[in-house]
Parts: structure tokens; C-alpha cells; sequence
């Protein structure tokens, strides 16, 4: 989702909790993660792999000047022959320390197995964040989580807010909100001319195809 999609996101979502809930956790994200980068560890569950938010988190780092942001995806199964950024399993999370963060997005429920690796890596040490849709265990286990419940049933009214939310849509949110320089960060405010560069790249750049 290019700059111009998420601003028009967030013009349709203004008078909502989602985009200031999004800066928050984005937030959150920035000042977890470590300036040599590389220690941002990012997992789904068994049903759902992150591979567009990872796609994405790389893309922002590139483009803001934040290679911490870029994280490795972990994954519950890898095949032969993958290539090295898509070859990472579950084993990572054991060597997880503090100064890791563990991103875990789990749609629904995360299962015991993954909750015993994120415990771990709590205890060891490491920040927890989750992007969950409201499961409490792994609510439990994360420093900061923003959570969008399961939608409404078809014919049931849309909540006060007149929004919808899904994951999906959120990770665009957060994602693109961890990359603004108006978020807290280790590195100082840049130039305009600067952010205009990034958002011409956005604009002009091909989806990403390493994922």
C-alpha cells in the first residue's frame, strides 16, 4: 500500500481510534528495536504467515533511514531450497535476548506451542509486541498489543466508530506510521526535501517481490 493510500486510509478513518491506536503501537515498535538492527523477529501462527508486513517493515526501513526496522521473519515451516531470508524457523525465537523484540501477528489463536516460545523469550529478556485479534494468553504475554476483535456477523450493524477494522488493514497502518519521522525515534528529525525524496520513491517503486 503506497503513501497515497495510506493517507487516504486515514482520511476515511479520521473521528476513528485506528490511526492514533496505529502511531501508538508504531510507536511502541521504534523504540524497541536497536539501531544495528537485525534483532526484530517477526512471527505469525501456524495459519498465518506476516510475509506482507514483513515486506512492508523492509520497505520502510530502506526508505526512512531505520534498518532496525527490517525484521526476520520466523517461520513455523521451512522448506528446502528457500532462500536464506525465508529459511528462519521457529528456533530463532530461542536465542531471542534482551535487545530483541518479538512481533508475533496472530490473527486468531496463537496454540500453546508458539505461546511457550514467546514466554520464553519474555523471560529471557526480549520486548513482546503483539498484533492479535483479542486473543487474552498472548495479550497476557506482550509489553504493548493492539488488537482488532472479530468482525461482526453478516447483517449486524458496524460498531460506533462506522469501521470495520481488520488486521490486515491495521499492519498497513502501523507499518507505514513506524517509518514517519514524526515518531519517536534514535535518529533526528529530517530535512523536508528529505521526506519529499521518500515519498516520490513510494510512489514510484515496484511491489516488493523477495517475499
Amino acid at each position: 500500500m503506497d503513501a497515497v493510500r495510506v493517507a487516504l486510509l486515514r482520511e476515511v478513518l479520521a473521528g476513528t481510534q485506528w490511526p492514533g491506536a496505529a502511531r501508538r503501537f508504531a510507536g511502541s515498535l521504534r523504540r524497541s528495536v536497536v539501531p544495528a538492527g537485525g534483532n526484530l523477529l517477526l512471527v505469525g501462527t501456524e495459519r498465518y504467515e506476516p510475509w506482507h508486513l514483513a515486506a512492508h517493515l523492509v520497505d520502510e526501513a530502506a526508505w526512512s533511514g531505520l534498518p532496525e526496522l527490517a525484521p526476520t521473519l520466523v517461520r513455523h515451516r521451512v522448506r528446502p531450497g528457500q532462500p536464506p531470508h525465508l529459511s528462519v524457523g521457529l528456533g530463532r525465537l530461542a536465542a531471542a535476548r534482551r535487545g530483541h523484540t518479538v512481533l508475533v501477528v496472530a490473527p486468531g489463536e496463537p496454540g500453546e506451542g508458539l505461546l511457550e516460545r514467546v514466554h520464553d523469550a519474555r523471560r529471557a529478556g526480549a520486548t513482546v509486541l503483539s498484533l492479535d485479534g483479542g486473543d487474552p494468553d498472548l495479550g497476557a504475554l506482550a509489553h504493548d498489543a493492539l488488537s482488532v476483535p472479530a468482525g461482526p456477523a453478516q447483517g449486524t450493524p458496524l460498531p460506533a466508530d462506522g469501521w470495520g477494522m481488520d488486521l490486515d488493514t491495521l499492519q498497513h497502518l502501523v507499518s507505514a506510521a513506524a517509518g514517519e519521522n514524526s515518531l519517536p525515534a534514535q535518529r533526528g528529525p529530517r530535512r523536508f526535501r528529505d521526506r519529499l525524496a521518500r515519498l516520490a520513491d513510494q510512489l514510484t517503486a515496484p511491489p516488493p517481490s523477495r517475499w
